[in-house]
């Protein structure tokens, strides 16, 4: 395989942008697929492979495939646009080269669009931009444009213009070569290429001025020949908007309607033009050097060097464990052997799959670039593989914090073995879902992003596991933070005949800012020895220990510093454990000085709505304790952007329905944690002290 004409790209939206519907297209007219199969048809589309994704024409889990496009060959993954399923997007993102970002004609830059842009620019994903829906009443790429500028802070610009819009929209005219495109036959596969029509030859030549305006800023040769008022040569044109799009400051956008079958054999152009190729990507990872410390090492795209792969992904399917990996450096062989670097295992690759949505095909080995599945390996999402021992680490991928919880249990004791297996399966494929004991009452706890995330996995255990189960209500994960800082003093002493323990800690506790990195500081300023070094790690671990339940309702303890100041230790009678016992007190004594609150997650809502139904939707709203950001207005229909305590979305969409007469929709995104206004927090409090009088908490 020809590196330099690899393309490892995602498809990325928010929901009903037409994703999976754009990716049906690419596979079509790449020869992937025969027959084009449409989301909502009842069979579902290709990539959407899943009972549950055909019955309800979303997208839930990422799928990857492999197609030929000219000369090129492009792993493509179709990504989920539901914030509830958001580790999907994060994991591809981690492992690509270069991002399709899709928006609608109408809707824009929506709220999951701006959660998509902060994960490709944390793993510096560059991206192409592509305006679908262009058939759609009240498209205006325009104002799509100036959404992608203005929210998202990035340098959009069009490469095309639309030929027609809304039910009349015809094909595109391309700037750079200035060629008019057609979309002719049954399913738009026959491309008619023509001269750019007389009526927008003006307005084609404007267009053209601006895009070369805006790459004039990162070439002088460019500048030069726009000065000269010479013909900037499209190679040209390519080459540094290819260099702009690889440095992460320049977003070519282009136009179509998957839907239609318009737009989408140029931007498959686009892609093989304009992306980078791992050759173009180094990747970067963590090795040790002769004197045990971290240094950081570039990967090369070379076969023949020792082998480094990331697994990404993890699924269980009736053939065994599925590793879907990204080979950095070297080379996968089947039968081959490999060491994972965080356990220290040697595994043995006895199978290797090119996966196409959920078929499958064997293939002897792999080289660094592509996108592969081994079948039978024992590991977690963000293992690092490599042929050498404690070789190198790569950079693990951002994992959200879940917001909901709920208990479940199966209905009938014998299914009891049946829900274990499937929890265990599900957390290993997904790390927001987190499945926990609670200590008193022995309930199975499992946590994720939102309602429907934990929907969809109840009903996974329902139909693949057949069991029964029955689920509580759901529960928040209140927090518990510090309100104000406070000193602790203490000593530990205990003689028990022979050696006793003693450990003396002295410090404050602090408020740590909200835009804090971590949720938990710990900081040692001691000198002169007066606790030695050694007892310093089992002080920490002792406040640590505290963190998971607070004194003011069992919650988790966030946003809090630890500075130790000083203190003493005994020669004989000191130890870790004693250090430990002590800082443990020390928190028990200090932390509830600190006037504790509690804290409760706030979601970003978006909704969608009729504009007759506008009052009485923001009316309910604000009665959910929610805050309106404001509305915009899209013809008929009305976009409202706020902010609703999740404590208050529950059953949120059956209402939203009744109100809406069932045509509002909505989505629900993570945004920060907030204090519970304080006659909520007593009710809350005065719940939890009765429950944990009953011996349910």
């Amino acid at each position: 395989m020809d590196l330099s004409k690899l393309r490892n790209i995602g498809v990325s939206a928010h929901i009903d942008s037409g994703k999976t519907t754009l990716s049906e297209r690419i596979l079509y007219y790449a020869g992937r697929i025969h027959r084009v199969r449409e989301v909502h048809d009842g069979g579902g589309a290709t990539m959407d492979h899943m009972e549950l994704e055909k019955e309800r024409g979303i997208t839930i889990t990422s799928a990857a495939t492999q197609v030929q496009w000219r000369d090129a060959t492009i792993n493509l993954i179709d990504t989920p646009g539901h914030v509830d399923f958001t580790v999907e997007v994060e994991r591809s993102l981690r492992v690509l080269d270069g991002a399709i970002l899709v928006l609608c004609a109408v809707g824009g830059v929506q709220a999951q669009s701006l959660t998509i842009d902060r994960q490709m620019r944390r793993y510096h994903v560059p991206r192409l931009a592509f305006i679908n829906k262009m058939d759609r009443v009240g498209a205006n790429p325009d104002k799509v444009v100036e959404q992608l500028r203005a929210k998202l802070n990035c340098d959009a610009v069009l490469m095309q213009l639309p030929i027609g819009g809304e039910a009349d929209f015809r094909g595109v005219i391309d700037l750079v070569s200035e060629r008019a495109y057609y979309f002719d036959g049954p399913g738009g596969e026959e491309v008619r290429v023509e001269a750019i029509p007389a009526d927008l030859a003006g307005e084609a030549y404007s267009a053209r001025q601006r895009l070369l305006e805006a790459l004039s800023m990162f070439s002088d040769v460019l500048m030069e020949l726009l000065l000269a008022e010479q013909e900037v040569p499209p190679e040209l044109i390519l080459d540094v908007i290819r260099s702009a799009v690889a440095q992460l400051e320049f977003t070519p956008v282009f136009l179509g309607s998957a839907y239609r079958n318009k737009g989408v054999q140029p931007l498959l152009d686009a892609v093989v033009r304009l992306m980078p190729s791992p050759l173009d990507r180094r990747a970067k990872a963590m090795a040790l050097d002769e004197e045990g410390r971290w240094k950081e090492i570039q990967l090369d795209p070379d076969p023949d060097k020792p082998t480094v792969a990331m697994a990404f992904k993890i699924v269980d399917d009736p053939y065994g464990t599925l590793t879907f990996m990204r080979l950095y450096q070297g080379r996968f062989v089947k039968g081959g052997s490999y060491f994972n670097q965080r356990t220290g295992r040697k595994e043995r690759f006895g199978r290797i799959m090119r996966m196409h949505a959920d078929q499958r095909e064997e293939v002897e080995e792999a080289r660094c670039g592509d996108i592969v599945a081994v079948l039978g390996v024992d590991s977690a999402s963000g293992d690092t593989y490599a042929s050498q021992p404690k070789y190198c680490t790569l950079e693990n991928m951002f994992v959200p914090e879940p917001v909901i919880c709920m208990a479940i249990a199966p209905a009938v004791r014998d299914g009891a073995d049946r829900l274990s297996k499937a929890l265990h399966r599900f957390r290993r494929e997904d790390p927001t879902l987190r499945v926990s004991t609670d200590e008193e009452t022995g309930e199975t706890l499992i946590a994720g992003m939102g309602e429907l995330h934990l929907d969809v996995y109840i009903e996974r255990i329902r139909r693949e596991y057949k069991v029964a189960v029955e689920v509580g209500p759901p529960k928040v994960n209140y927090r518990e933070a510090p309100t104000q800082p406070v000193e602790f003093n203490v000593r530990h002493r205990k003689q028990t005949g022979g050696s006793g323990q003693y450990a003396h800690v002295v410090g404050r506790l602090d408020v740590l800012p909200e835009d804090a990195p971590e949720n938990f500081l710990f900081e040692e300023h001691v000198v002169g020895g007066r606790i030695p070094k050694q007892y310093i790690p089992a002080v920490e671990k002792g406040f640590r220990s505290m963190l998971s339940k607070g004194p003011i309702a069992k919650y988790p303890v966030v946003g809090l510093a630890v500075h130790l100041e000083d203190g003493s230790f005994h020669e004989v009678d000191s130890s870790d454990m004693a250090f430990r016992i002590c800082a443990q007190t020390a928190m028990r004594e200090a932390f509830p000085r600190t006037k504790p609150v509690l804290l409760e997650p706030v979601m970003k809502i978006e909704i969608e709505c009729p504009c007759q139904f506008q009052g009485s939707v923001v009316g309910n709203l604000t009665s959910r304790r929610g805050i309106v950001f404001g509305a915009e207005v899209h013809g008929a229909e009305v976009r409202i952007e706020g902010e609703v305590p999740l404590a208050e979305t529950f059953g949120y969409s059956t209402d939203l329905r009744s109100m809406t007469q069932g045509q509002g929709t909505f989505t629900l995104e993570f945004a920060r944690y907030k204090r519970l206004p304080r006659a909520l927090e007593e009710e809350l409090i005065a719940e939890r002290k009765k429950a944990a009088m009953a011996g349910v908490i």
